[in-house]
């Protein structure tokens, strides 16, 4: 009997020593060992060339750079002209020698980046991707531009307008920001017209269904567009209902030569015309990128705009062939965000939480997404040209200097607590920054 005791008193000794053997995950790690790992890490991230899956390159007297316009409304605080890491930015792209971005030393900043755009012509926004070591990025705009060079940036159009064909004073008059946003929505709409020669809008539906179809080839196929970008949760709800072509038809054949429709009319035809713009990108192997986070101006819904309204067009099997990017990761809802990516043909893109949360923040988003599916989750900047001093510019550098080093702490963390190796953490850190994205885009992209 003692014996027996003594015996299984050894075996479960054994067996307790097994998890740690293993390296079963941990709760805790010392912060030196965390530290030290980081150290490690970081300067092999630092060497991953990035894509960069969702920006608005540009200049901020380029009224392309976005198909609208941002209404007056408050920045957040790492946005605004006098956060101090912009003199940073400025330090490492133009070698700005203040201390301080005074408007007196910013004119000094203005007036460099006119000299080089001058000297450095289509080169120049390359060269800002080259001191970063971002390989590739999306050009996300209502139109390319000719200062962009094409084999460093990538096209995603902008199909919103497809939604607003009749007559939008009513849409307008809703709020201010809707009074600045609709106009340039139909002004899109009309840019596609002219682009398939369109001097109005078609009489019957089946054939404004096949100028929407047309503009979707012409972009992919004779443009290069990659993926088309919906900003929808600026103008309306997310949620989207599921109406017949029937009652789309009919709703179409009573206001395209006229009238102004109700709320719910519009809705129910918009209703319809999104789920055919998703169901062109499955059939044309079009990506689907949406804009699934909060939003700018005063009457943005974020209740409205919540990325979970989209679950039922993710999970709808008619669109299984359809791949769908959830810009910007659905912030600040990115910890419910990322379930849908266990959706086989949905990802995620952390692009303007690099922007708007600071490192220490956004490590801890980015460590729960690694945890979870790593492998459907893709790297952003949201550069734009926000004013003189956040430019497109100084944003790729705001968003890669988060990213790198809140993906160095969020896997040196990882790996502290026995979640993953560091060849692993290595492998994930690949997958975020580059791998991931350019999978999705069957060798149109690198």
């Amino acid at each position: 009997m003692k014996l027996h005791c003594r015996v299984l008193l050894a075996v479960s000794l054994t067996l307790g020593a097994v998890p740690s053997m293993l390296g079963q995950a941990q709760p805790l790690a010392s912060p030196g060992q965390v530290e030290e790992i980081y150290h490690r890490l970081l300067p092999q991230i630092e060497k991953i060339p990035i894509f960069d899956h969702h920006a608005h390159p540009g200049f901020p007297d380029d009224a392309d750079v976005d198909a609208m316009a941002a209404p007056p409304g408050s920045s957040p605080l790492r946005e605004r002209d006098s956060n101090p890491e912009l003199v940073a930015a400025a330090k490492a792209l133009f070698k700005y020698p203040y201390d301080d971005l005074s408007p007196e030393h910013a004119k000094w900043l203005v007036h460099r980046k006119a000299e080089l755009k001058k000297e450095q012509g289509i080169a120049y926004f390359s060269n800002i991707l080259d001191t970063l070591n971002i390989e590739q990025g999306v050009a996300n705009r209502a139109m390319m531009a000719d200062y962009l060079d094409p084999q460093r940036f990538v096209w995603v159009f902008f199909a919103d307008s497809f939604l607003w064909p009749f007559d939008n004073q009513k849409e307008r008059s809703r709020n201010v920001d809707e009074q600045v946003y609709i106009p340039l929505q139909e002004k899109m709409l009309h840019r596609w017209m002219q682009q398939e020669k369109l001097a109005q809008l078609p009489g019957r539906f089946a054939d404004y269904l096949q100028f929407v179809t047309r503009v979707l080839e012409d972009n992919q196929k004779n443009k290069a567009a990659i993926a088309m970008k919906f900003e929808v949760a600026y103008f309306r709800p997310t949620k989207f209902g599921d109406p017949t072509r029937e009652q789309a038809d009919q709703i179409y054949q009573r206001y395209a030569a006229g009238g102004v429709p109700s709320e719910q009319e519009y809705r129910t035809f918009q209703d319809y015309i999104f789920r055919y713009l998703v169901r062109e990108g499955g059939r044309l192997h079009l990506p689907v990128h949406i804009h699934s986070a909060v939003g700018i101006g005063d009457y943005f819904s974020i209740s409205e705009g919540n990325v979970m309204n989209l679950e039922n067009i993710l999970r709808d099997p008619r669109y299984a062939d359809t791949v769908f990017v959830l810009i910007h990761g659905g912030y600040p809802l990115e910890r419910e965000a990322i379930w849908l990516a266990s959706v086989k043909n949905v990802y995620l893109d952390s692009s303007l939480m690099e922007v708007v949360m600071y490192p220490a923040a956004f490590k801890d988003a980015l460590k729960q997404w690694l945890e979870t599916f790593p492998d459907k989750i893709t790297f952003g900047t949201d550069s734009f040209p926000y004013n003189d001093a956040l430019g497109a510019e100084e944003s790729y550098w705001l968003g890669v200097e988060t990213a790198r080093r809140g993906l160095a702490a969020a896997l040196a963390e990882m790996v502290a607590t026995r979640e993953v190796s560091e060849a692993k953490a290595v492998e994930m850190a690949h997958g975020y920054l580059h791998d991931n994205a350019v999978r999705i885009y069957e060798g149109r992209v690198h």
